[in-house]
C-alpha cells in the first residue's frame, strides 16, 4: 500500500476520531472506557504544533482516504524534556497489520531532526502484545512499568513505558 503523510487539519478530526474510537471496544489499547466526540478532542488536537509536536493522518496516497494518524505530544511539559516526544499511533481496524505502523515510525523518525526531537516515548498497555511487537520490531524497549495502574471493567491493566534514543 502506497502511503502518504500530511499535517492532520480541523477537518481531518471527525475521521480521527473515528479511528481512536474503534480502540476502546478492545480495552486494551487506550485507558479511555467510552467513545470520546469530536468536541471532546478539540483541545487535545489544538495541542499540536507543526513546528515541534505535529499530527499527521495517513492516507492511500491515490485514493486519499485517511486510515491512521500519528501524533507526537510534548513529554512531561517541562523544559528539560523538550527534546523529548511521546508518540501515538493509531489506525483503522481494517487496515491493521499491512505495515502501516512500521511505516509510520520510519516517516516520524525522518522528521525528528527537524522537530529537534531526540527521544520517542510511548505509553502501551502490557496487555497489547501486538503494539508492544511493534515498538520492539522498532528498537524501542521498556525505560519503566506501572504495574495496575488502569482498570477496564473488572480488568487492572499494566503500563509498559517504551523509549527510544535518536541521534
Amino acid at each position: 500500500m502506497s502511503i502518504s503523510f500530511k499535517l492532520a487539519q480541523q477537518n481531518d478530526l471527525p475521521r480521527i476520531v473515528e479511528i481512536y474510537n474503534q480502540t476502546i471496544s478492545l480495552k486494551n489499547i487506550t485507558a479511555d472506557i467510552k467513545p470520546v466526540t469530536v468536541a471532546d478532542r478539540e483541545e487535545w488536537f489544538a495541542a499540536f504544533s507543526p513546528d515541534k509536536y505535529p499530527l499527521w493522518v495517513m492516507q492511500d496516497a491515490t485514493a486519499q482516504q485517511i486510515f491512521g494518524w500519528v501524533g507526537l505530544e510534548a513529554f512531561y511539559g517541562r523544559a528539560a524534556y523538550q527534546q523529548t516526544a511521546e508518540i501515538s499511533i493509531y489506525i483503522d481496524q481494517n487496515s491493521r497489520g499491512q505495515h502501516i505502523g512500521s511505516q509510520a515510525f520510519a516517516f516520524v523518525g525522518s522528521q525528528l531532526p527537524r522537530l529537534n526531537l531526540h527521544n520517542l516515548v510511548g505509553f502501551v498497555f502490557k496487555q497489547n502484545p501486538a503494539s508492544l511487537g511493534l515498538f520492539k520490531k522498532q528498537g524501542f524497549s521498556q525505560w519503566g512499568f506501572l504495574p495496575q495502574v488502569a482498570q477496564i471493567d473488572a480488568n487492572y491493566l499494566d503500563l509498559v513505558i517504551v523509549g527510544k534514543h535518536f541521534d
